[in-house]
């Protein structure tokens, strides 16, 4: 799973009700029925990816009675007459809902709930293997945001944090909004905000590794969609120098008559140097690149940067710069592939902020919550900074510990915490 990319730039995001079939959405090679029998990521795949594993025992009628009736009677009484004890005999304060609608799928775009479970459940996997959350992927056949709020706030009851995952832009920010608005267990939409967890610590780092702190440098954003808009949104409140953000028409400014109404409130918040033109046009001079989107970026806009610049080019598979013309221009480079360094991946973000949100209990994720787990993240390889490591492996099991502990103490900071 590595950061969710905008492949509609400059668009509204798709329309739901014209979805492409999946055979024509996808742009990877699939195998026909004989073929799955031996191509790998199939027979990995087959029976799904995840179950249900039992934490007590069922070997004899004692232990029935205790599990299931008459027992649980006590506990549900209990429950009954003061809800909160859901969170201690239940399984709600470890468990998470990964809701999907199918519609901005990875790569693959609008491809519906069925196609979109497989990554659904390889999320649900990673929460588990990271974080020791139990999460289940619940795909929606529904794409209204007021059908989909409605469905994850009717089954929230069961579950102590809702992860929201590849749901178009821009009904994304709506259904988020709203759902926290009527929920008091996090919300957390992962193609936004672990992505601008993810990248705030690598670019901290990058900035570490050139001797220049947040405040000094220009960054220049490729994507006004979900990702695009989280990124930006963090950096400023992080300390960026300055930042301005582009999408397939160019540089978003107040001036531009044609912005949506989430772009025209990124566009007042950034390009303080009041810049228009092509993204091309703003990479001049600029010590950041940092793309998410399908766009292309030229290789002289690149070299037009400013020197020791940083280029986190995040679209997968196919990078905005290929990552060999970048290393000649560019002091760190980063991308969203496990095959080259530096992976902008949001599993170094996503179960360690469910981990620590859960532990305290949040009623919901904050904005110091973010930052401090983009700090941690950071700051777990601070001292082996490297132009090749800016960013700690997905394996480092130091990542989750540091980042859950780090926003449980701002939960508790921030007064959303109940333990």
């Amino acid at each position: 799973m590595t950061a969710t990319t905008d492949h509609s730039v400059g668009q509204v995001g798709p329309d739901p009700s014209a979805r492409v079939p999946a055979a024509q959405a996808a742009t990877v090679d699939v195998p026909g029925p004989v073929g799955r029998d031996t191509d790998p990521a199939f027979v990995l795949h087959k029976g799904g990816k995840i179950g249900l594993a039992l934490t007590v025992p069922l070997n004899n009628r004692e232990d029935l009675s205790l599990a299931y009736t008459p027992g649980v009677a006590r506990v549900c009484t209990a429950i009954a007459a003061e809800p909160g004890l859901a969170d201690d005999f239940t399984w709600r304060s470890n468990a998470v809902a990964v809701v999907t609608d199918g519609t901005a799928v990875l790569g693959l775009g609008d491809i519906g709930p069925a196609a979109a479970l497989p990554v659904m459940e390889g999320k649900a996997a990673l929460f588990k293997h990271f974080a020791g959350v139990d999460a289940v992927p619940i795909c929606l056949d529904c794409t209204d945001v007021e059908e989909v709020v409605e469905t994850v706030a009717r089954l929230a009851p069961g579950f102590g944090g809702i992860n929201l995952e590849d749901i178009s832009a821009p009904r994304c920010f709506a259904i988020e909004r709203l759902l926290q608005s009527r929920l008091d267990i996090p919300v957390f939409h992962d193609d936004q905000h672990g992505t601008a967890i993810v990248t705030l610590a690598a670019l901290v780092n990058a900035a570490r590794l050139t001797g220049r702190g947040l405040g000094e440098l220009r960054a220049v954003v490729s994507g006004a969609g979900a990702a695009g808009v989280a990124v930006t949104r963090i950096l400023l409140a992080a300390g960026i120098g300055e930042i301005a953000v582009g999408d397939s028409r160019g540089i978003l400014h107040a001036g531009r008559p044609d912005l949506s109404p989430i772009k025209a409130m990124v566009a007042a918040e950034t390009n303080r140097a009041g810049l228009s033109g092509s993204i091309n046009d703003a990479l001049a001079g600029a010590d950041v690149f940092i793309g998410l989107s399908s766009g292309k970026v030229p290789e002289a806009a690149v070299a037009s940067m400013a020197s020791e610049s940083i280029v986190f080019a995040m679209a997968n598979p196919d990078p905005e710069v290929d990552p060999e013309v970048a290393h000649c221009y560019a002091r760190v480079v980063a991308t969203g592939r496990s095959d080259y360094p530096n992976q902008i991946n949001n599993v170094l973000a996503f179960p360690g902020v469910f981990r620590g949100a859960l532990d305290v209990r949040a009623s919901h994720i904050t904005e110091p919550m973010k930052l401090a787990a983009a700090d941690a993240l950071a700051a777990v390889i601070a001292d082996e900074l490297t132009e090749q490591h800016i960013i700690p492996s997905v394996f480092d099991d130091r990542v989750a510990p540091a980042v859950a502990a780090a926003v449980a103490r701002q939960a508790r900071a921030d007064g959303v915490a109940r333990r």
